[in-house]
């Protein structure tokens, strides 16, 4: 990962740009349209008052020119060319050869194909948002975990329930060093964030009402955990033990969902799963 990219990326950042400029009609952004309009789309000049940058600036970036360009000036471009979230994506990768910083973004629901996929996952399944507030799961998480459902939406987040949900942390064996591994990786999520004030906002009040986080977020411990294992004890069939994965799922609208699908050990832990289980659908 570097921010100087190299002479290919600058060539394909200035025909971006390009592209994106003619593709903006003078009537999208506030202008008026005129009459001796050479070209398509805005004049370099009208992308450089729109994104309040200087005109030479603008221009030596859209020639390919080897310039710096902060994540703050990307921003205002994205906004002035009326990038989607895909684009402005694509621009911090070919500006800066990384992604963009992830917006936090929490919709209400999810679409219903991607609840018909959970449902259709014979294993516990659910969706949450950037800063891990649960929106969606499917029965077998039900019984798994206990019912989402009872929390309020604002208790309904993966690092609160970690600590202050008495019936998870009772079916944990291995709790502490679970819990460990959330607060890291819920701090690299934050880290990556456009902006992390929601994140922070949780984890100083989860840091009030519990000394075991504030201990652990106080360690500063970072990790990525796309794919792990997790040992669970339900009551009804015993200790089970599952593979789980935490996929990244890109709506249309910007909004960026954790997909997480868990599917038991092969052995005594997808018999004890397949008979858990079967009580959903009875």
């Amino acid at each position: 990962m570097t921010d100087t990219p190299s002479t290919s990326q600058r060539v394909e950042l200035a025909r971006f740009l390009r592209s994106r400029r003619e593709r903006v009609r003078p009537a999208d952004v506030g202008l008026p349209a005129g009459s001796r309009r050479r070209t398509p789309g805005l004049r370099r000049e009208e992308v450089a008052q729109l994104a309040d940058v200087g005109v030479s600036w603008y221009t030596w970036l859209e020639q390919g020119r080897d310039i710096h360009v902060s994540e703050p000036l990307l921003e205002r471009l994205a906004r002035a060319l009326r990038l989607t979230p895909t684009e402005r994506a694509h621009l911090f990768e070919l500006a800066h050869g990384r992604p963009a910083a992830l917006p936090v973004s929490s919709p209400a629901t999810v679409r219903g194909v991607l609840q018909r996929i959970l449902d259709a996952h014979p294993f516990p399944a659910l969706v949450s948002t950037r800063r891990w507030d649960v929106l969606a799961w499917n029965a077998a998480a039900a019984i798994l975990y206990g019912d989402f459902g009872r929390f309020p939406a604002g208790r309904r987040n993966g690092l609160w329930l970690m600590f202050m949900d008495p019936e998870r942390r009772a079916r944990m064996p291995s709790w502490e060093a679970d819990a460990r591994r959330t607060v890291a990786g819920f701090r690299l999520d934050a880290a990556r964030a456009a902006n992390r004030r929601e994140f922070d906002a949780l984890a100083a009040e989860l840091a009030r009402v519990s000394p075991e986080f504030a201990r652990f977020w106080g360690e500063h411990d970072v990790a990525e955990s796309p794919a792990g294992s997790k040992v669970l004890v339900h009551p009804d069939v015993g200790e089970l033990e599952f593979e789980h994965v935490t996929l990244h799922y890109a709506e249309p609208e910007g909004h960026v969902l954790r997909v997480s699908l868990y599917t038991p050990q092969p052995g005594r832990s997808t018999e004890r799963a397949r008979k858990l289980f079967r009580l959903v659908t009875r």
